[in-house]
This record gives structure tokens, sequence and C-alpha cells, in this order.
């Protein structure tokens, strides 16, 4: 009997981020430019003036009757209805996904208020929901602090997994000298972590299978999750690498003890040995569930060099029903990464638009009426796209540019903003907006 394999064939995942918000759209920007591969790219926005800048395949304005497209005045309520407003778009956009991260930053207007409007339309439409989001710091007072936590709360019930970064902890780790766009950078780098540390498991294809399935078993409804993200090289660096990943001070305050569903994926050139997973792997099962089902990815990228990259995804906290535990509780994965990117597309997503073109990249201006023209096509190769440096940080062509904040700032927003809004310096704003 032949078998022949149709042009519909399911190749596999589809996979998609959805950036929500200002800080939710400088994460994708950041995933963009150091060359994450597999997924799809989203951005969200109350702001068309960020939507035109980003770099994402897809854009989706939301609530472009409520807002004009001036942003949502760090108001939640109006990052909610906008969302809401835009529903339809919104199920365009997450209707052929079986995976969706929302990337955004909480206490702000249209991340706040939009997420959960956005993770509830992509669970609706089947997917696997992950939520990634960062908390304001304690400076920016504490009233933001509460609506960040009421956003969260609102995510937590709509998504399957969430994993939460404090941007407080930044201070722990950046010195008196660190820019701003440093630290934010050290912020987008976790959330990019998390999300290729996730996708390579399932999208790149390995010698022993671990399959979507597997994934969502992990984080299907488990609640919170924690990640973490370690990079060592000598004689030890498999462990060290683990050890840092599952110590990372950008993390919640939640361990990774009792965990009852972990993913590791461990990251190396050709030389990644049978010991740097098993030093690993080792270190993650002695701190987790003694039943946690653990799923390991290890992943062949020749630009590490004699270093080696381990991520971990535990979730399982007790908070949101048992995981099932299979009949093996680990799998190993070996696998080879590829270097060819295919050209990106860029769409804008409005009411007066029902057709995506994701193969065609353009810069946009805006026209009368809230619809994009397209203009100059805008060409994004992988080597306009450089990697993470070893310790993680981008080279400067590839930084985001946090510093030219004034050229992207609100023109207004919407009215209803009392006068404790405008105690929050601007450039806080924006990133959180």
């Amino acid at each position: 009997m032949v078998f022949e394999l149709s042009d519909n064939f399911n190749r596999g995942a589809r996979i998609k981020v959805i950036g929500v918000g200002g800080c939710g759209g400088n994460a994708v920007d950041t995933m963009i430019l150091s060359g994450l591969e597999g997924v799809d790219f989203v951005t969200s926005n109350t702001d068309s003036q960020a939507l035109i800048s980003s770099l994402a395949d897809f854009k989706v304005q939301l609530g472009s009757e409520l807002t004009k497209g001036l942003g949502a005045g760090a108001n939640p309520d109006v990052g909610r209805n906008a969302a809401i407003e835009s529903r339809e778009q919104l199920v365009e956009i997450c209707s052929d996904a079986d995976m969706i991260f929302i990337a955004a930053g909480m206490g702000g207007g249209t991340g706040t208020g939009g997420a959960p409007i956005v993770a509830e339309v992509a669970r609706e439409c089947g997917a696997l929901v992950v939520g990634v989001v960062t908390k304001p710091f304690g400076f920016e007072g504490a009233r933001k602090a509460a609506v960040a936590e009421e956003g969260l709360k609102n995510l937590k019930e709509v998504v399957d997994t969430v994993i939460t970064i404090p941007n407080q902890r930044l201070l722990s780790i950046a010195s008196k000298n660190t820019s701003l766009a440093d630290a934010f950078k050290k912020a987008d780098d976790v959330l990019f972590q998390a999300v290729k540390g996730i996708s390579d498991v399932i999208t790149v294809p390995g010698l022993v299978n671990v399959d979507f399935a597997d994934v969502k078993t992990i984080m299907s409804e488990m609640g919170r999750a924690l990640m973490g993200s370690g990079l060592a090289m000598g004689e030890n660096r498999g462990l060290e690498a683990a050890r840092q990943a599952i110590s990372s001070p950008l993390l919640e305050d939640i361990s990774i003890k009792g965990a009852r569903g972990v993913l590791i994926n461990v990251t190396g050139s050709s030389d990644l040995t049978l010991t740097d997973m098993n030093d690993a792997s080792t270190l993650v099962h002695e701190e987790a569930h003694p039943d946690a089902n653990i799923i390991i990815g290890a992943v062949i990228d020749e630009t590490m060099g004699d270093e080696v990259r381990v991520t971990v995804i535990a979730t399982g906290f007790g908070e949101a029903g048992e995981i099932p535990v299979s009949n093996s509780s680990s799998h190993i994965r070996t696998e080879a990464i590829g270097h060819d990117v295919a050209a990106g597309g860029n769409q804008v997503m409005n009411p007066n638009q029902n057709t995506l073109h994701p193969n065609q990249h353009t810069a946009l201006n805006q026209a009368p009426g809230g619809i994009y023209n397209q203009e100059s096509p805008v060409t994004h190769s992988r080597q306009q796209m450089p990697m993470a440096a070893a310790g993680g940080s981008m080279s400067p062509t590839a930084q985001l540019n946090f510093g030219d904040l004034g050229r992207n700032e609100k023109r207004g927003g919407v009215n209803g903003r009392d006068e404790d809004y405008y105690d929050t310096p601007t450039f806080l704003r924006k990133h959180a907006d």
C-alpha cells in the first residue's frame, strides 16, 4: 500500500505569539529580532502609531471606533472594551492556531484590559493558551500594582498557564549604571526564552518525537507556571545551567518543588553530551514532585559553541487540579536546528478588512477611517535579525529603542483620565500601556 501526502497535510502544531499593548508589542519585536522561528507573530494595540512601527507579521488595531487609534489612556476598562469591539478580528487571527502565547504588561490600559479578552477568544477557538506577562515596578505606586493584580486575576481565569515576571526583580540584577532600555530588555528576554523553550520542543523535528499533545498535557489548565533559563560553559555546564534556570531572580515567588508537570529544553552544539543531559534532568527531577510528568528536549544549535542553555517550564503547583501522570515519567528528544527563515508577512487587521495576506511585509501609513495603506515593501532576512549573544544581550542593532519614546507618545488618548494618571512618568505609562 502506498501513502501520499496531500497538499493540505497537517505538518504540525501552529503556534502564535500575540502581543497586547505596548509592553506586549515590545516583547514581540524582541522575539522577532532574536530570530525566533516556527511561530507566527501578531501585535494588537489601541495605539495606531505603535502598530505602524511594529515588526509583527499581523497587526490588529483594537477598538478603532472607541479609541480612534489614540490609545487606552491607562484605563483597563477602555482596553477591555476595545478588545471586545475587535472580537471578530481576533477570532480570525486565533481560529487556525493550536497554541497561543499572550504577551502583555499588567498595570496599564490595553495590556491589562485587553489581554484577558484576547485569551478568552483564543480559548474559545480551541487553542492552548499561555500568558507571559510582566508586573510593574514598586515605584510606580500602589494603585498601579492593584490594577496589575486585578488584570492578572482576570487573565488567570481564561488562560491554561500564566508565567509572571515582576519588573521589580530587575533591580536585583541591574547595576546602578544599567540603562532603562537594557533593564526592560532583560524582562523581554525572559519572555523570549519562555516562548522559545516551549516552541522549539514542538516545532523542531526530533529523532524521538515529543509532540504537541505531550506539551498540552503539561500545560493545559495548570494555573501558575515557573519559567527559568540558564546559560553555562565548562565541565559542569549542564548542571550549572539547570541550577540557574530553576533559581532565576526574575521569577515570581514560586519554587519548582512539588511541580507535577515539567518541560526541560537543553540547547547546545553538536558536542552536547549525555552527561550534560543527565546533570540537567537529574537536578530538575530531584526538585520536582516524585510523580511529575517530565518532558525533555535536546536541541542541537551550532551557534551555541561551548555553551549549554537549559530552559525549564514547571506547572502543576496544586492550584488548578492534578495533572495526569503518564506511564512514562520522562521523554527524551534530540532535535536539530534549521537556519532558514521564510520571509515574514505584515498585515493590519481592522473592521473594514477581511482578508489576511501574510506573505507581504510592508511599511504602513494610516489613512482616514482607520484603514492602513500598504507602501514600499520591506524585506527582513535572517541576517537582519541578529541572534542574542551568549549572555542573552542583543547587539546594538537588535536592541529596541526604548530611549526614543517620544515618537510613539500617545496623542491624547481617551477622555476620563483622572489626575493620578499623569503622576506616572510618560516613559513608564508608555511601556505599561
